[in-house]
């Protein structure tokens, strides 16, 4: 079936399995060249340090509401602070994630000299603004400041935060003499205040000039964002909370020739016209303009709008909107979180919202072009660039059109230190699009190139497993009112640079690639290369090495003037067996504890003869005294009630020929347990109860045991059997040393557990390949192998009749070698990916019947037997017949289950 362009935009790329949009095949990649970027760690180099371009957070104390403060920092009821702190309206802290919505790195190109310029905010509460010139040299970047601390800073102080600023270039100024030249213009606002300058340079002065032109206080509403205009470079626009927007013409300044002064701007007359519900609650995000320089795009958390100023009259209309995401995500949590614009000509735009990134077009209002499931956590900043940015200064022009006709799209937070980049552009040159409409032929179909990717902005961080898991441990450590961002340098934001200066500074790289300059919160500014590549890297060897929160160096952890007067006291667990087995030396450990335990004139203890006769019925009751000679393994095929792999088969034979002394050890009672010496207190340790119904372990479900923290008169010990306590492995040891096959360092080298464990699994394997129906990837090869005919007891399975038992393997279990190249992978072992089954008894039920009831009600609804604890059922016929019903209907299903009735047919589960 041949989808249109609005259909297949409805399935999200890296949502669904092989989505119409996405381009990720062999034959596309030779086309689109490769998409994933890696940070080079040897080109990482420092270009300025210092305290003042540290983001401020608040000190890591605990953030305590009004009325709490209030009630514990004087003797006013809680009830009277919760009236007081009521008047002052809804609180908030001080310092939120928002804080860190925006990039804090700018960077302008200048014309001369290489150069360019990097703008950030500084100072004590970042209320002034600084900046670099940064030149490049065939050396590397060079950076020239002040010649006191290499630092330019404005002489104005603004009014609060700066909460973003944003550049305009001026491209086509000539530059000669020693006359000031205007490279850009430079706007920067805070929460009620908006100021703008002009950027100039000169060709014999490397300093830069920044002209002051004017501000406009906001008062009543908070700014939101603002945009510069592509089309009339002069003119910008101001976006309020309350929707409002202003712009403001720099030309009308130069004409009067009134410098610093207060600009008035002009408010433009919108009219939302929406009074849907919730609208009032919603946030509004930024405005861009579009292709015409009266044309705007405006975003808010629920709608984006085209705002239209040609004529008189203010026209507004609907460009997206959250519901038209209802197909892949729930709309009553989803909520747009960032907006930018794509592309230098003004038709497209971006969406962010909570689990969605939107590609749009102002020419095909509430159709997305096409849509990405991000699997970001809030993700807060989205910049879009082209992919020849991302892949400039290659060798080889094979991949000129992908490089002119993509976009490569940077989405994350920098607060969570997770970035992704999205790749896009239209299909393949030579595939023909199907049959569209009259817009389409202007509007072409998007497609996602490749699956997003992670791209490591810190350029520092090693993305495998071992490093993440130590991360997550490392903030979960913190506590609560201390945020892990205030632990880790982290990147408070960052700019490319350009095509001509990214030449200049390195070679002509394979596939190409791009350099990035990053603001970090330690107060460094760092540039490092990024190049293109076929695969994403995910482990850094030196990031490997130091994947750790850097507690000494970064300068948000505020660690006061004096040192830590308290003493550290560090807690010390001895993990000599676990050491031992995984060198594996467990054998020989054992062996010397038990030769010095054996001098020890020390008295031994033993065991009480009431705990020895409650521990054997209990034994006896879970099916281990039955026998205490090796047993025969058709008692743990028969013990198998649930699907179980080979390997939980053959441990549950080696617990069947472990003999009662040592099971002694493996199990026991709370009250043999002696409580652990830890800070002078004596905490009971944490155990399971060996479960009453019969089974072998390792026990698939059982209940936890009835313990306390700490005994005491209300809670006594309990008799309950627990364990094992000892693992198998050294249970598996102490019965070799007990048989006296270890006198001889040959042989304690040659047993191991893992031996003995290899030994069962193939001895079940072995067993099951003659008892029970395999599928055709159940394979087994072993001379060494002990068939069941080789044991001494009868044949406990009639050859005529069925095989009482199945080996399965999963489905989901399947693995390609291209999908997991490691030989030992677990998807290759048999001895995981294969089940073994018990096939359920289809002959006339003998059960036993509960209040009149037969327990084989489900008997037939399922290809394994089933076993019921201890009950007591009492069904009417009503409800009977009520179950009939059900039953009827779930059979039905399973006749219309394809997957099912394959399985059953082909192992013979139908019931005859």
């Amino acid at each position: 079936m041949e989808l249109t362009d609005e259909w297949k935009s409805v399935f999200p790329v890296a949502k669904i399995f092989k989505p119409p949009l996405l381009l990720s095949s062999s034959s596309s990649r030779s086309v689109l060249g490769p998409v994933f970027f890696n940070p080079n760690p040897e080109t990482l180099t420092l270009l300025f340090s210092s305290p003042s371009l540290c983001a401020p957070l608040p000190l890591p104390l605990p953030q305590l509401s009004l009325t709490r403060f209030l009630s514990t920092s004087s003797s006013i009821p809680l009830s009277t602070s919760s009236s007081i702190a009521s008047q002052f309206g809804p609180q908030t802290p001080l310092h939120t994630v928002s804080d860190f919505s925006f990039n804090r790195l700018r960077l302008l190109h200048c014309p001369i000299h290489n150069s360019i310029l990097a703008f950030f905010p500084t100072g004590f509460n970042h209320d002034q603004l600084g900046f670099l010139l940064v030149s490049c040299k065939e050396s590397g970047l060079v950076v020239l400041g002040d010649d006191k601390n290499k630092l330019y800073t404005t002489n104005h102080r603004f009014n609060g935060q700066i909460c973003g600023i944003l550049i305009n270039p001026v491209e086509d100024e000539d530059i000669s003499g020693n006359s000031l030249s205007t490279v850009g213009y430079l706007l920067v606002f805070t929460m009620y205040s908006v100021h703008w300058f002009s950027v100039k340079v000169s060709e014999i002065s490397e300093k830069p000039v920044l002209g002051y032109l004017g501000f406009k206080l906001f008062k009543s509403c908070s700014v939101v964002a603002a945009c510069w205009s592509p089309h009339l470079l002069q003119e910008s626009v101001v976006l309020l909370q309350s929707g409002a927007l202003f712009m403001f013409d720099m030309d009308s300044t130069f004409q009067t020739r009134k410098l610093n002064q207060h600009f008035k701007g002009k408010r433009l007359r919108v009219s939302w016209n929406d009074d849907s519900v919730g609208s009032q609650s919603c946030k509004w995000l930024g405005c861009e303009f579009s292709w015409h320089p009266r044309i705007l795009i405006v975003a808010r958390s629920d709608a984006v709008f085209l705002v239209d100023l040609r004529s008189d009259r203010c026209n507004v209309s609907l460009l997206a909107k959250i519901d038209m995401l209802d197909l892949c995500a729930p709309v009553e949590k989803e909520r747009f979180l960032a907006f930018c614009k794509a592309g230098s000509h003004g038709f497209n735009f971006v969406l962010v919202s909570d689990s969605s990134l939107v590609f749009c077009d102002v020419r095909k209002p509430m159709t997305p072009l096409l849509q990405w499931a991000h699997g970001l956590d809030k993700p807060t900043h989205v910049e879009s660039f082209r992919l020849s940015e991302l892949r400039s200064n290659s060798r080889d022009d094979k991949y000129d059109w992908a490089n002119e006709s993509g976009f490569g799209i940077v989405l994350g937070s920098f607060w969570n230190c997770e970035f992704s980049l999205f790749c896009c552009g239209p299909s393949l040159p030579g595939q023909g699009e199907p049959s569209a409409s009259k817009i389409s032929k202007f509007c072409k179909s998007l497609y996602a190139w490749e699956l997003p990717s992670d791209l490591l902005l810190s350029g520092r961080d090693c993305r495998c497993g071992n490093c993440l898991v130590r991360e997550e441990f490392l903030k979960g450590a913190l506590p609560k009112w201390i945020n892990w961002q205030q632990r880790k340098d982290i990147v408070l934001g960052f700019g490319i640079l350009s095509r001509d200066l990214s030449v200049v500074l390195h070679e002509a790289d394979e596939f190409g690639g791009f350099t990035l300059i990053r603001l970090m919160s330690s107060g460094k500014l760092e540039a490092q290369r990024y190049c293109a590549s076929w695969k994403p890297v995910k482990r850094f060897e030196l990031a490997h090495r130091n994947s750790l929160f850097d507690f000494e160096n970064n300068l948000l952890c505020s660690k006061g003037d004096e040192d830590y007067k308290f003493p550290k006291r560090f807690k010390y667990c001895k993990l000599d067996y676990l050491s031992a087995y995984l060198g594996g030396n467990l054998t020989e450990l054992i062996d010397s504890k038990m030769k010095k335990s054996a001098n020890d004139p020390q008295e031994k203890g033993s065991f009480s003869i009431d705990i020895h006769e409650t521990l054997c019925e209990k034994l006896k009751d879970c099916g281990f005294g039955r026998f205490r000679t090796s047993p025969a393994i058709s008692f743990v095929f028969n013990d198998l009630s649930m699907p179980a792999s080979i390997h939980e088969v053959a441990l549950r034979r080696i617990w069947t020929c472990l003999p009662i002394e040592l099971l002694q050890l493996a199990f026991s009672s709370y009250i043999e347990i002696l409580e652990v010496l830890l800070d002078k207190n004596k905490p009971s340790l944490e155990m399971l109860a060996v479960p009453d119904l019969p089974q072998l372990p390792p026990f698939f479900l059982r209940k936890l045991s009835c313990r306390s923290n700490k005994w005491s008169q209300k809670v006594q010990r309990s008799d309950a059997i627990v364990g094992p306590v000892l693992p198998l492995p050294i249970l598996v040891t102490l019965d070799e040393i007990r048989n006296g096959c270890l006198y001889s360092e040959v042989e304690a080298e040659i047993f191991s557990p893992e031996a003995e464990l290899g030994l069962r699994c193939n001895e079940v394997m072995q067993v099951a390949s003659e008892m029970a129906v395999s599928d055709s990837t159940f394979e087994f090869h072993d001379d060494h192998a002990v068939s069941l005919a080789n044991e001494k007891d009868e044949m406990w399975f009639d050859s005529q009749k069925s095989k009482p038992f199945i080996v399965y393997h999963p489905i989901a279990l399947d693995s390609s070698a291209k999908d997991h190249e490691l030989q030992n992978s677990v998807y290759k072992d048999v001895w995981f990916s294969n089940m073994i089954l018990k096939v359920a008894d289809w002959e006339p039920s003998l059960k036993d019947k509960v209040d009149g009831v037969a327990l084989d009600l489900f008997d037939d609804l399922s290809p394994i037997p089933l076993k019921y604890d201890a009950c007591s059922m009492n069904i009417s016929f009503t409800e009977l017949k009520t179950y009939s019903i059900i039953k009827r209907q779930f059979s039905r299903w399973q006749e219309g289950f394809s997957l099912y009735q394959d399985f059953c047919t082909q192992f013979n589960l139908k019931k005859q």
